[in-house]
């Protein structure tokens, strides 16, 4: 029954199933996760054994899996939506030279994932592995932290994306109609319009999931390529006096003072745009009870995400820097929207029309990715019981086979956080930093604990980094470390800092995780006891076993498990 991919090696060096693990198969309520009359393929065996029931079809497959979480990332409209902070903190050296530094670190932090998602693939992904690898006694805190960091990182993104949707089409309504000027009204019902429509997609069963999100993100690469051909084919710059390029010793060599930082802090602060653009790589991880042979094509799809946006969003980032005109025109312009105005001092409006096309679709087919991929976040944190009522939010609805009300729950806090529209740009704009902080304090959490707890105990599974894994886990957490203090900062200092122009990114994330905190330390310690874990998983490679149904001493899981009542699926299996 155990092939390849779903072997495992025991402390004494052994190669046997997963099915051969001493693992219980009694769930709560006494769900079992063994049909007698169904043999357990690989990936089922792969997730009995981290305590779950496959609930979903494994219809996705390392390509669409990487089309859902390309995607998500959604090249195109995630840097036409962060142009403000990339172009206006440190200009074209910031989105040039600045971009390659931020992808080493973003790198780091996506190949250490992708080792965490092979060892243990399942929805809950972070925090699940946050629990597993916490030292005893730590396990729920820790899941606590990383499942609330993530799920605010995940709630954000499409609220956040369909935003800025909303922004370019409005703004296209104002090229083609210099009197219009948007306003905020106007964004907020169109940014609610969008979302609406991403609720009632993303509750479709997953074959259809698959195919329109394998639509979307092919279209997403298509106009990725298009515009970076366009743009330096189509610039017209020339008939406006100035050369076909800027010079390359100024796109690489002049740091735009946009703050009142230090020149090399203001190009820290620019990496939010990068953060933001590259924080989707992780939705593979969640998607994995969805995906065939998922502890190897998961993991793939994590890697291969992050690789080819940091590639294609770096010469995307080129042509915009050796072609902008103005970087202070295009940070005040009326059109709302800094690639729209971007794009109207160097192209002819015909083609700048065609450009912010090809982004509002792509841009609406990522909003659409986000909110899927959140849905199955949600749904697994549910499923332990983290959010009140969630006896709602974890079912599985019977006719699509998804988490739909998930999907609604999702929704529904989005559209109250787009109300951020009313309070400005930069309360708006908290929107973006949420997510690329509330993604990365979440994705390195469990990689931090992993380098420096566990070590190498660890047990990785089929895709690992071998001898490089603790030196690419030590580079991704001192990454995080130093970004997350920098996306804090306001861009003014001194008496020039104001309610107004203030980052409030401290206070709309830091907030809510202090309530998760404070309620932490008030009830959830009591109850909350991290991922509902009724296995012994031997996820450090421990000699102790669980025997006949009795825990043996030494779990190797942070988090309390539950008493083992049943027989071992292996014995079962027997």
């Amino acid at each position: 029954m155990a092939n390849r991919n779903a072997s495992v090696v025991s402390a004494s060096g052994k190669r046997k199933s997963v099915a051969q693990e001493p693992v219980t198969s009694v769930l709560p309520g006494g769900d079992i996760p063994y049909d007698p009359n169904h043999e357990f393929n690989a990936d089922e065996e792969v997730l009995a054994a981290l305590g779950y029931k496959s609930e979903f079809k494994r219809e996705f497959s390392l390509f669409t899996t990487f089309c859902v979480s390309f995607a998500v990332l959604g090249l195109l409209p995630s840097f036409a939506s962060t142009l403000f902070y990339g172009m206006g903190y440190a200009g074209t050296a910031g989105m040039t030279w600045g971009w390659i530094v931020a992808m080493v670190g973003i790198q780091c932090v996506a190949m250490s994932m992708a080792e965490l998602c092979s060892s243990m693939p399942t929805s809950g992904g972070l925090y699940y592995a946050s629990a597993v690898l916490a030292p005893p006694g730590w396990g729920p805190l820790a899941a606590w932290i990383t499942g609330w960091s993530n799920w605010l990182g995940q709630v954000t993104a499409a609220p956040s994306v369909d935003y800025g949707v909303a922004a370019m089409i409005l703004a296209a309504a104002s090229i083609q109609n210099p009197d219009y000027i948007p306003t905020n009204y106007q964004t907020f019902l169109l940014t609610v319009f969008i979302m609406l429509i991403h609720g009632v997609m993303s509750s479709l069963p997953t074959r259809w999931l698959a195919q329109i999100n394998s639509g979307g993100s092919t279209f997403n690469f298509i106009a990725l390529v298009i515009v970076i051909i366009l743009i330096p084919a189509g610039t017209n710059r020339e008939s406006r006096g100035l050369p076909k390029f800027t010079s390359s010793s100024e796109v690489w060599g002049t740091i735009y003072q946009g703050t009142d930082f230090p020149a090399g802090v203001s190009v820290l602060m620019s990496f939010i745009g990068v953060i933001w653009t590259m924080s989707g790589y992780d939705s593979p991880f969640h998607l994995a009870e969805e995906c065939s042979n998922a502890n190897i094509a998961s993991p793939r799809a994590i890697v291969l995400t992050s690789a080819t946006g940091g590639i294609f969003g770096w010469f995307l980032q080129l042509v915009v820097a050796y072609t902008v005109v103005s970087i202070d025109d295009v940070l005040g312009s009326d059109l709302g929207q800094p690639f729209a105005a971007y794009l109207m001092q160097c192209m002819p409006q015909k083609i700048t029309l065609a450009i912010l096309a090809l982004t509002i679709i792509a841009g609406f087919a990522m909003g659409q990715g986000c909110m899927i991929a959140a849905s199955r976040v949600t749904f697994a944190y549910a499923r332990d019981d983290c959010f009140p009522m969630s006896k709602y939010w974890k079912r599985v609805n019977k006719l699509t086979q998804t988490p739909v009300n998930a999907v609604w729950f999702n929704c529904a806090i989005g559209i109250l956080l787009v109300f951020l529209i009313f309070g400005g740009a930069l309360a708006v704009g908290a929107l973006f930093s949420i997510g690329a902080i509330a993604a990365f304090v979440a994705f390195t959490t469990p990689i931090f604990i992993r380098v420096f707890f566990v070590g190498n105990r660890f047990r990785a599974g089929p895709w690992n980094l071998g001898k490089f894994s603790l030196p690419i886990g030590i580079t991704a957490s001192a990454f995080v470390a130093l970004m997350v203090p920098i996306l804090c900062l306001p861009s003014v200092t001194g008496s020039d800092l104001t309610p107004a122009t203030m980052n409030w990114t401290c206070l709309v994330y830091g907030a809510p995780m202090l309530g998760a905190m404070i309620w932490w330390f008030v009830s959830a310690h009591k109850w909350f006891k991290g991922p509902k874990v009724n296995i012994e998983h031997m996820m450090l490679g421990r000699d102790e076993a669980v025997v006949e149904g009795r825990e043996a001493k030494g779990t190797d899981s942070g988090s309390e498990t539950a008493p083992m009542d049943g027989p071992s699926k292996a014995a079962e299996l027997e």
